[in-house]
């Protein structure tokens, strides 16, 4: 790996905790409930599921357990399709976009303008979010074919939502490329220190049964072994993390370094306010280490 590629990597993954920062306000802030119960959807995974497939349409729970990958589809069809009775996807869009720009600029209030008016910042987001490949990436094609709001900071908040799908995209291909189930990746996740089995296991549906089952399969293909993960297992993680990263830096391809530098540098104040305002739990299912965590 040459040293720009270093680099490269590094900044994207720098950049990935930030987006997904910004982005996953929407799932833990409280306007976002309430948004949700107004529509009819209670609970938090009913209205996770509604807020983030609607970009798809009313998709079937198939679709949406192949875009989504990590979850056990037992868990997605009991949100989907039926959400979809409660409210289209249109109003989930409509209300995810109010929900999340009124959670900003309640926790990042000064940050946000701070970043609205950084008009260079704002241009390379917004053209690296528009200029993504779009083969193979559900999540990530839905999302940038949405007419951005009216208002800046959820215009700012579908951006950030839709380079934060695009390397969740990248991810998934990465790992699907290689043969990989969604449960054998939360196990190897868990056993590489993303997060604990405590955290994520509930929060992706996976079942004990389950669990063990891809546990004693991944022991068999020499990538655990009784201490945890072993070093096949560690390289592999690292290699579909590096191809995680050159997928989701290509958008930013036409920046160099210093200004690599200078985009995390814009992105940093929102993302310490919402670190600081504990909105999103430090240890996270989505297993992004949050701004001035250690």
């Amino acid at each position: 790996m040459n040293d720009n590629l270093a680099n490269n990597s590094q900044f994207a993954r720098e950049l990935w905790r930030r987006l997904e920062s910004i982005h996953a306000v929407t799932y833990f802030a409280p306007e976002t409930g309430e948004g949700a119960q107004a529509l009819g959807a209670r609970g938090f995974w009913r209205t996770y599921f509604g807020f983030r497939a609607a970009p798809l349409g009313a998709c079937s729970a198939g679709a949406a357990s192949a875009a989504f990958f990590g979850f056990a589809p037992s868990m997605i069809s009991r949100a989907i399709p039926s959400i979809w009775g409660l409210a289209s996807p249109d109003e989930f869009l409509a209300v995810r976009g109010a929900a999340a720009a009124a959670a900003l600029r309640r926790i990042a209030g000064d940050t946000i303008d701070a970043l609205l008016n950084d008009t260079w910042a704002m241009d390379v987001l917004g053209h690296a979010a528009r200029n993504g490949t779009a083969g193979g990436l559900p999540l990530y094609l839905a999302n940038r074919n949405l007419v951005l709001p009216d208002d800046p900071i959820a215009a700012l908040w579908q951006t950030a939502t839709t380079l934060r799908e695009q390397r969740g995209d990248g991810h998934v291909a990465a790992w699907t490329a290689r043969g990989f189930a969604p449960i054998d990746v939360a196990v190897l996740f868990v056993a590489a220190g993303g997060t604990s089995r405590a955290v994520l296991q509930p929060n992706r549906g996976w079942s004990d049964d389950e669990w063990v089952e891809a546990s004693t399969r991944l022991s068999k293909r020499g990538l655990l072994d009784d201490d945890g993960i072993g070093a096949a297992g560690r390289d592999l993680v690292a290699e579909v993390e590096l191809a995680t990263d050159t997928l989701a830096w290509a958008p930013f391809a036409a920046i160099g370094v210093t200004d690599q530098r200078r985009l995390l540098d814009a992105l940093t104040p929102v993302g310490r306010a919402i670190a600081q305002s504990g909105t999103i739990p430090l240890i996270n299912p989505m297993g992004v280490r949050l701004i001035d965590q250690p």
